[in-house]
């Protein structure tokens, strides 16, 4: 039966993943919290035990609720894990915010963590890229095969929902975590990656999270503000009651106009204003559907 099928060849992936993880020797797991990194720091854990380390980036562009998030679900799964600090925002060409501004941080990523890593006597660093990434325009890949970074994930050709699968069997509580990039992915192209901005955007995204909505993004575009609700939530969100408390909350962090997209969120929106020679990739389109940079 084709269900047989798919649970056979699912968990074929799943062993090819472990002798990956068997044969990478100590390694040093790039850790969002997000599905596709926790899923491979916790295998990463179940293989290696001892010999892996879970790393997350604290930044300005990360938001204190990510990161108590992916602290506490390490912590809960003992996958050992040690924070460290990257300094993005200290890199002009991070902050000028054009169509290469994740390569940089990503660069800026696997700089510290191999600085961190040798002295540890860490040999290898993987991160949580997937199988269906490899279309999508996603600078730091570049970043990741310059630093080579391995890619476990996408090795084995893991699917992100065959990854969502894998983690709800295992009883993973991040099985089904809403995709959430990195807060300068919400900065449209061409604006300045500032501290203030960052922290406007956490406040708004704070606010829709109060407010009871689960997939959502602030897009900041200067003095005005975008905000996108997920399809299935968006209803809830087209009462004028909603509107007002959304507008005086936004109006406060400084925001002079509040905007409602009515297509809904979509992961990659801001890649749409991108033209096709910035995106560089062959035959690569703006990606609207998976867990990508923005």
């Amino acid at each position: 039966m084709p269900d047989e099928v798919a649970i056979a060849s699912l968990e074929s992936k799943k062993q090819a993943l472990y002798a990956n993880l068997r044969s990478a020797g100590r390694l040093m797991v790039a850790y969002s919290g997000g599905t596709d990194s926790a899923y491979l720091a916790y295998a990463a854990h179940q293989v290696l035990g001892a010999e892996m380390l879970a790393v997350i980036a604290d930044s300005p562009s990360l938001s204190r609720a990510h990161l108590r998030d992916a602290v506490d679900f390490a912590k809960s799964q003992g996958i050992p894990l040690r924070v460290i600090d990257t300094h993005e925002l200290e890199d002009v060409e991070y902050v000028r915010n054009d169509s290469s501004r994740c390569f940089h941080c990503k660069d800026e990523l696997f700089k510290v963590m191999s600085e961190t890593g040798g002295p540890l006597q860490f040999t290898a660093v993987a991160y949580g890229m997937n199988a269906d990434d490899r279309g999508d325009f996603r600078p730091g890949q570049k970043a990741a095969a310059n630093h080579k970074v391995l890619a476990p994930l996408a090795e084995v050709g893991l699917t992100k929902e065959e990854i969502r699968t894998l983690a709800r069997e295992a009883g993973l509580r991040v099985w089904d975590k809403p995709a959430s990039a990195c807060l300068s992915s919400r900065i449209a192209y061409g604006l300045p990656v500032t501290r203030e901005t960052l922290e406007s955007i956490e406040k708004g995204e704070e606010v829709l999270f109060s407010m009871g909505f689960r997939q959502f993004r602030v897009r900041h575009h200067g003095e005005l503000v975008r905000i996108e609700i997920a399809r299935e939530e968006l209803a809830r969100m087209l009462s004028l009651a909603m509107f007002e408390q959304a507008s005086a909350a936004l109006k406060r962090l400084g925001y002079k106009y509040v905007t409602l997209d009515l297509e809904g969120y979509r992961s990659g929106s801001m890649n749409a204003l991108l033209p096709i020679s910035e995106i560089g990739l062959i035959g690569a389109k703006p990606s609207t559907t998976s867990d990508g940079v923005n």
